[in-house]
């Protein structure tokens, strides 16, 4: 749980010295913990275990050779998140702009570690916090109630700190939300068909429409996903210029259903895709595609849809569809079309989102046989 004291913003009379806490800082902290909170105390175990956890960062802030505030950041494990835990400055050094130095160190620490967003909590009557949070570009996501000692709740703030920086020639692209939870193939494609024709519209209807288009009948529970031989049919049908890389021929997805009859629809289904690619003199190539080849075909003004497997993000084991909108020299920016509204997602914490290069490279795999799927998209 994030707590501060009741700092105040200002502006700093002289600069201080903003650096990583040591096993000599103990005294001062324990006493600074006491002099800004009454509750929900750092103890001194705790202190020391965040100074010599490699996974967390406790910065402490110098004025006059006093110690005079820290900021704990805490980061989670195979994740690009960075939370503040806590935040204190010292009575007498308030209305210095102190805990706006000590924020913007930590965002600046937590950017050393490839984080994305930072996160972290704040007292509902804590006004003056509040305030500069928004000013420095939190937005409250949520709420958590009966969250502190004394029962009080807390408002849920993000930042995201690692933004897209669009490069010479890259293309912008529009964001879709799916609107179902089988439609990440159809969104992911109206994207990729709204950023190379302006004009197409995007709206639910589209998107059934390609769904029904591009199911594969059946998975694991409920209504079928899409395929890629499906969505490389509806992206032609609609005028645009289409490739299918894969690296498994034979129907896909057959493992996700048991019955014996299932698994006779889903080969005939796949039959009949097959057909259909062939009239639109489409042939698939068969090949494990490479990070190098999909910033190639970013650079020649191509959108590539790929399949990912959601089991090192949320665990599920789930096949799912994004569109990859650009790439640097770190990351592989994709548009994610499913918003998790219960875990306090918005579509801004989904669009250009930075995946480290070899974690992507990883995600672009799904199931036990590893299967590399993507489509790509572009203007005729």
């Amino acid at each position: 749980m994030l707590k501060h004291s009741s700092f105040i913003p200002g502006c700093i009379m002289s600069a201080p010295v903003i650096r990583p806490a040591l096993r000599s800082d103990i005294t001062a902290l324990l006493s600074l913990e006491a002099r800004c909170f009454e509750q929900d105390r750092v103890s001194r175990r705790s202190f020391l275990r965040f100074i010599e956890h490699p996974q967390d960062v406790l910065l402490v802030a110098e004025l006059n050779n006093a110690l005079s505030g820290y900021v704990l950041l805490l980061f989670r494990r195979n994740t690009h998140l960075a939370r503040i835990y806590s935040v204190a400055v010292a009575p007498d050094a308030q209305g210095l702009g102190l805990g706006r130095a000590l924020l913007e160190a930590a965002e600046t620490a937590a950017q050393a570690r490839s984080a994305v967003f930072m996160r972290l909590e704040v007292r509902t009557d804590n006004i003056a916090a509040q305030n500069l949070y928004q000013r420095l570009g939190y937005r409250q996501f949520g709420i958590y109630h009966d969250y502190y000692e004394d029962h009080g709740s807390a408002l849920r703030y993000q930042k995201r700190i690692h933004h897209y920086h669009p490069l010479a020639g890259s293309r912008a692209v529009p964001y879709y939300r799916q609107t179902t939870e089988f439609t990440c193939g159809p969104a992911s494609l109206m994207m990729a068909m709204s950023s190379l024709a302006p004009q197409q519209a995007s709206e639910p209807d589209l998107e059934l429409q390609l769904w029904r288009e591009a199911t594969t009948i059946f998975m694991t529970q409920g209504h079928g996903g899409c395929g890629p031989h499906g969505l490389a049919l509806a992206a032609h049908r609609r005028g645009f210029a289409v490739q299918l890389v894969l690296n498994q021929q034979g129907p896909l997805f057959v493992s996700s259903v048991r019955s014996p009859g299932k698994k006779q629809v889903l080969e005939r289904v796949h039959q009949q895709f097959l057909g259909n690619l062939e009239q639109a003199g489409i042939v698939p190539s068969h090949e494990h595609f490479t990070l190098d080849q999909l910033e190639q075909g970013l650079n020649q003004s191509r959108l590539p849809l790929v399949l990912i497997s959601t089991y090192h993000l949320d665990g599920r084991k789930a096949p799912h569809w994004v569109l990859v909108c650009a790439m640097d020299k770190e990351f592989v920016y994709i548009h994610d079309p499913d918003i998790d509204d219960d875990a306090g997602e918005s579509p801004v914490d989904k669009q250009y989102l930075p995946i480290a290069r070899q974690r992507f490279d990883r995600l672009a795999r799904y199931g036990q046989n590893a299967l590399r799927a993507l489509v790509w998209v572009a203007n005729t």
